[in-house]
């Protein structure tokens, strides 16, 4: 398969990344190697230290490799200067982080009309009411973060994420600081929205529950890709 094909959401080629420390060179990944087709979810998990959340940053053009290539839609990350790769970023990625990294001072549809105004979208407010209503939160549009419990926050992280229709969005322990059932609803909602758009979603995870609920699993080892396989249902 070409690694530009246009079914290709992420190409990652031959991946590894090193960085110094006091005791010299420490490799962080090595020789990671995937294709991730779009529409796929797919969930990267690994003990603490495995190097997910490196790979995730790597993947999303936060972070530049040491050596091999990052293709996002078809774009290479790894030839790209960092303003290159925020553009990419702009047009191609959405994040639902752990802690939710909502702005504060905005209320709930404004942080999710922010990335669409942002990206000059003219029906900004009209998406964003769209997404909220779609995942319950029409009562609590006008809430600011503070008003809001975590599963609300999360729900809201998850709109502003799939609101500017993403290639491929990435999800970083979603639901860590969410409790069980709160966390098991979030992921519903999140698959669901990804079952009904053509965004990908790429997982990072180390709670085996929540990797079982997408369609493959990339196990990291010590910075080592040890296991690719699809997930029996």
């Amino acid at each position: 398969m070409s690694n530009l094909s246009l079914n290709n959401a992420l190409v990652v080629k031959n991946v590894s990344k090193t960085v110094s420390s006091p005791e010299g060179k420490l490799t962080i990944l090595s020789n990671i190697d995937f294709i991730v087709t779009k529409g796929e979810s797919v969930a990267i998990v690994g003990a603490s230290g495995a190097g997910k959340s490196t790979l995730l940053g790597l993947m999303a053009g936060l972070d530049t490799t040491s050596t091999g290539k990052i293709f996002l839609n078809g774009h290479e990350l790894s030839d790209m200067d960092e303003d290159g790769r925020a553009d990419v970023r702009a047009k191609n990625v959405g994040f639902i982080f752990q802690s939710f990294h909502l702005i504060p001072s905005l209320n709930a549809l404004e942080n999710v009309m922010l990335p669409l105004e942002l990206v000059g979208k003219q029906s900004a407010k009209k998406i964003a009411q769209e997404i909220l209503f779609e995942l319950g939160l029409k009562q609590r549009i006008s809430h600011y973060p503070h008003q809001l419990s975590g599963g609300e926050k999360q729900r809201v992280a998850i709109a502003r994420a799939f609101a500017s229709e993403p290639t491929v969005l990435f999800a970083d322990e979603p639901t860590g600081n969410l409790d069980t059932k709160t966390g098991e609803n979030i992921m519903k909602t999140m698959f669901k929205l990804n079952q009904e758009s053509t965004t990908t979603l790429i997982l990072v995870t180390h709670d085996k529950a929540l990797a079982s609920m997408c369609k493959r699993e990339i196990i990291l080892d010590a910075g080592l890709l040890v296991k690719d396989s699809k997930i029996e249902k």
